[in-house]
């Protein structure tokens, strides 16, 4: 079985071995989702909101006055993604990181466009952890957002868009891309509250004393998911960063502000997952620590009983000998006197046991 993991797990990086930089070769598992493309076309007094059934369609908002926000879903149709690119310049190199879904977080700056790799955490219905990539070209007027499947966390994004709340219609396409990554970003709080509320559960229950017996498989698996969650988070404070303090001509002046403001909500993040990271391996300890206390006072109630009966067997042993000439042998009473003795030194011994503390 392990070495059936390994091996899927070395296929999706042999997808790459020997292969001609800007090959597009998908590495991701939802490959049996439908292509959409998504558009959203606006001004500030007005909105265009369409599903664009042709790829050559997308071409015909590069060069307008308006802004306009493409969304692709469906990063498996690799020809199809190599069509959107040549429609608006991208490079091969953008194209090979758009559908590679085990790319690191990343920004790339070309001449005419920004390109940013992120990845978008959420949690399915079985409560299991979702780790999905999101690329991201900012163009003069445009930005394209590439996903793996339909289904995300822009909805407030295109709520804002369809009502004009907020300044987001009045301003241009990189004030678009800050909404965007702010949107990935604040669901980061909501990934990070389910896990505090994982380990508050976790330390309750070890703390009780009422831990299951498969308690040790849970904390394992959650220290893999805030792993996940930090490999996914922490280099994103470095994009936030280069745009902030960068001086590309499609990120103005006024928005630069927004984006620190990201960047404030990443340290905050970034402070929480250090902090459960600490406390999982503290939950690990105590875990173990509880063990070995159970395991002490199994070894405390056995030892109280071995040092119980060593005097009584000592007696019944010493009164067991086959000898002739025993003292008290012959004695018509001999037995309930051995008997209360016997009866004597036990409770004694529970009394002494007891002032102890040991039971």
């Amino acid at each position: 079985m392990l070495k059936k993991r390994n091996k899927k797990r070395t296929q999706e990086h042999k997808k790459h071995i020997g292969q001609v930089p800007g090959t597009l070769v998908y590495t991701g598992k939802k490959s049996d989702k439908d292509f959409q493309v998504e558009c959203f076309d606006y001004t500030k007094d007005d909105i265009e909101e369409t599903i664009l059934l042709n790829i050559e369609d997308a071409v015909n908002y590069k060069d307008t006055d308006s802004v306009t926000w493409i969304n692709v879903d469906g990063l498996q149709h690799t020809d199809k993604i190599e069509d959107i690119g040549k429609q608006y310049d991208l490079h091969p190199l953008v194209l090979e990181d758009i559908v590679n879904t085990t790319q690191r977080p990343k920004i790339d700056e070309y001449e005419d466009y920004l390109f940013v790799v992120l990845k978008m955490l959420y949690y399915d219905v079985n409560e299991e952890i979702v780790i999905e990539q999101v690329s991201f070209v900012l163009g003069k007027n445009y930005v394209l957002t590439f996903q793996e499947a339909e289904g995300d966390v822009f909805g407030t994004i295109r709520e804002r868009l369809r009502y004009a709340n907020g300044r987001i219609r009045g301003l241009k396409s990189d004030y678009l891309l800050y909404a965007l990554i702010d949107a990935v970003v604040d669901n980061y709080f909501s990934i990070i509250e389910t896990l505090g509320n994982k380990i508050e559960d976790l330390e309750t229950e070890l703390f009780t004393g009422h831990a299951r017996e498969d308690v040790n498989i849970e904390v394992q698996q959650l220290k893999r998911e805030i792993l996940k969650v930090r490999r996914a988070i922490f280099p994103l404070r470095e994009i936030i960063n280069r745009i902030e303090k960068g001086e590309h001509p499609l990120i103005f002046k006024r928005t630069i502000t927004y984006y620190r403001d990201i960047y404030d909500h990443l340290i905050q993040v970034s402070e929480n997952i250090d902090i459960y990271r600490e406390m999982i391996w503290s939950l690990m300890d105590m875990y173990m620590t509880t063990i070995s206390n159970k395991m002490n006072e199994v070894m405390k109630v056995l030892t109280i009983m071995s040092s119980i009966f060593i005097p009584l067997s000592f007696l019944a042993g010493l009164y067991g000998m086959n000898f002739e000439y025993i003292p008290e042998l012959k004695y018509r009473y001999g037995y309930f006197v051995l008997l209360g003795v016997m009866f004597t030194i036990f409770i004694g011994l529970l009394i002494y046991f007891k002032r102890k503390k040991w039971l």
